[in-house]
């Protein structure tokens, strides 16, 4: 079994609150969720309006194959959100074994 992880750090410089950032966040979480059938959550600065960490994580019997779901949702978030900028991207891919 292999994990897929990934730390995605974005600034958002629209938002003017943290009740901007939240909705912002939320959609994208759940609109990553949707696509890619992964976990996805908020996983760092999130009492700054204008950055956020985000981690995501996917299950796969191939390597390839985890890495692959992760990069195209990285590509997802830079091709669909215009008013995000990804700033910096960590992917690792685990191997579990039983």
């Amino acid at each position: 079994m292999y994990v897929g992880a990934c730390q995605v750090t974005l600034r958002i410089p629209a938002s003017q609150s943290l009740k901007d950032k939240r909705q912002v966040v939320k959609s994208l979480l759940a609109r990553l969720r949707n696509e890619f059938s992964l976990a996805a959550a908020e996983v760092e600065h999130q009492d700054l309006r204008q950055l956020a960490v985000l981690g995501l994580a996917c299950v796969s019997n191939d390597a390839a194959h985890a890495d692959e779901i992760i990069e195209h949702a990285v590509r997802y978030i830079e091709d669909t959100r215009p008013d995000i900028e990804v700033t910096d991207v960590h992917i690792e891919t685990l191997t579990v074994e039983s």
